[in-house]
């Protein structure tokens, strides 16, 4: 039980002695201690972060052409290798960028632009992450579709091609 005493330590005033003061603090205790419950129970600590990732409805009839194609497969070191068409017969040969320095979205900036002037169509990127890339790196490619407004992507698995290719560009041991 808490309680607050307060006494005059044993002093009379004239033929009356006073009674110490004590007051029962114990509610008040209870009171503090379930707002604190309520608020660390009621509070939310952090927000998750999520990405809305829309799924095809249906493939274009014919399949898509590779020429529309950019893959970006992901490395090790903040690094990564891009190109377009397939692996085996590129459009444009493997070329490795950094991830740190805006080379990725000029890429996309050129090739979607090259694309649309080209084909009339929007480019598909697909993105390769491989077992010694880091999970920033899906979301700094992610983001920089987000912010260079390329729609039709897709998270795919790697090849044992474009493993070969990160390794003869010594980003991948």
């Amino acid at each position: 039980m808490a309680e607050l005493n307060t006494s005059d330590n044993g002093k009379k005033r004239g033929h009356n002695t006073r009674k110490p003061l004590r007051v029962d603090l114990t509610a008040m205790v209870d009171l503090a201690f379930l707002l604190i419950t309520f608020f660390i129970l009621t509070t939310t600590l952090k927000e998750p972060k999520m990405m809305n990732v829309a799924m095809p409805v249906d493939a274009e009839p014919g399949g898509v052409a590779a020429s529309r194609t950019l893959s970006v497969v992901l490395g090790r070191g903040d690094k990564a290798a891009w190109y377009m068409g397939e692996i085996d017969k590129p459009v444009i040969s493997p070329s490795v960028i950094g991830l740190d320095k805006g080379n990725l979205r000029k890429i996309l900036l050129e090739q979607s632009a090259r694309i649309k002037r080209e084909q009339k169509k929007e480019m598909i990127v697909l993105i390769k992450p491989s077992d010694q890339s880091v999970y920033d790196n899906l979301v700094q490619v992610m983001d920089e579709l987000n912010i260079t407004q390329n729609s039709i992507r897709a998270v795919v698995d790697i090849s044992a091609d474009d493993v070969a290719m990160l390794k003869k560009d010594k980003i991948y041991n």
